[in-house]
């Protein structure tokens, strides 16, 4: 619809637009901006806030997540629910690290417009973020990883180093009894510098991840505090998560009072 096309531009333009500013600049009334505003949030384009709407779609110039979100919507929507269950952990003007998993971005899209310290090493996450007055944002530096678009390696390592956060999100290729996988060998050595540097790390991982391994293992299961999962995950992983003092929290569909007051 052309009028939805060109009110994600204007938001896209702006990062952040209050409604009244919308409805005189788009001419039409303000149930006609809520509606279209309500599509954009659920197309992920757009966060609606008190008064106003912030832009959280794709930028031209930065890698996304949109093919792997093409090929299995339903995992996506594991992903959207484990995000609004790891936001509810984050209080205003918190210090937070995130990487650049796509579970961790759905978080990061949950808590644009808050008041918070960010630190990151995901070029999709820094754009988030980056034209946004409540976020002190801080970006680390090293070399690129394509596909990912996250810094990795020795000079991020040690940016990690001079580093202190209340809490870092981080995400994972797999689970198993042994811990906790990533794919990538430098990526998961700055993780691991992720966790040094953090309070409390807490993984965000769907339920398909669990009983899968990867190249290399990031940590045991004793050194993850919080682990946020889907409602999915199978018994026996919920009993291994006791038995390894870790925080479950499982996400799950808030019921129609809760998203009304949300």
């Amino acid at each position: 619809m052309a009028r939805r096309a060109k009110l994600r531009d204007l938001i896209r333009q702006h990062g952040f637009v209050s409604v009244p500013d919308l409805r005189a600049a788009m001419d039409v009334s303000e149930s006609t901006i809520r509606r279209d505003l309500e599509s954009l949030e659920e197309s992920g384009e757009a966060k609606r806030t008190h008064g106003g709407v912030f832009f959280t779609g794709p930028s031209s110039t930065v890698r996304q997540f949109q093919s792997q979100r093409a090929d299995d919507d339903e995992t996506w929507e594991k992903k959207r629910l484990i995000a609004l269950a790891a936001a509810a952990l984050v209080e205003d003007h918190d210090t937070l690290l995130l990487d650049g998993g796509s579970t961790t971005y759905e978080l990061a899209r949950q808590l644009v417009g808050r008041p918070l310290q960010i630190v990151t090493n995901s070029l999709p996450v820094a754009n988030l973020f980056s034209t946004q007055d409540a976020v002190d944002l801080v970006l680390l530096g090293g070399a690129i990883h394509h596909r990912t678009g996250v810094t990795h390696g020795p000079f991020t390592d040690q940016m990690l180093q001079s580093i202190n956060v209340q809490k870092a999100f981080l995400s994972v290729a797999g689970v198993n009894t042994k811990g906790f996988f990533n794919s990538n060998m430098l990526l998961v050595e700055t993780e691991r510098c992720m966790m040094r540097a953090a309070d409390r790390t807490i993984i965000v991982a769907d339920s398909t991840k669990f009983g899968r391994s990867s190249l290399a293992r990031m940590c045991e299961w004793s050194d993850v505090a919080t682990l946020v999962v889907d409602d999915g995950l199978g018994e026996s992983w919920r009993d291994h998560a006791k038995q390894s003092n870790t925080q479950l929290i499982l996400a799950s569909e808030p019921n129609p009072q809760e998203r009304q007051a949300s």
